[in-house]
């Protein structure tokens, strides 16, 4: 079965960056709404920014101005581009993506570590 696939985690420390990639495991049609969550120990998981196929873009208040989420509508990728990281983005960031046919299923990642040291 298909699922999304992420790449790009790692260790940073704090004021650095990364760049997360996630595509999906096999062949499937196109995507339509496409997201990054981010699951911090101990917390809940939260959307940390969305874009539409359109390239429409929402974001959490806490990665405003330097997270940037994008997208290769070609491959069905979803990229997030992440700056000026911060010890509390630490935490497992997953990759969420919803088939434009109906049922408008959901497919996740298991998601890319991202730890930022202090």
């Amino acid at each position: 079965q298909v699922h999304m696939v992420e790449s790009g985690g790692g260790l940073v420390r704090q004021g650095g960056s990364l760049r997360l990639s996630c595509a999906p495991s096999g062949i499937i049609g196109r995507f339509d709404n496409m997201g990054w969550y981010h699951q911090a120990p101990g917390k809940q998981r939260e959307l940390v920014a969305g874009i539409t196929s359109g390239g429409m873009t929402n974001y959490a208040d806490s990665v405003k101005g330097r997270f940037t989420v994008s997208r290769d509508n070609a491959q069905n990728t979803v990229y997030l581009q992440m700056n000026s990281l911060k010890p509390e983005d630490t935490g497992v960031y997953l990759c969420n993506a919803r088939g434009s046919w109906y049922p408008y299923p959901q497919y996740w990642g298991r998601g890319t570590q991202v730890t930022v040291s202090s």
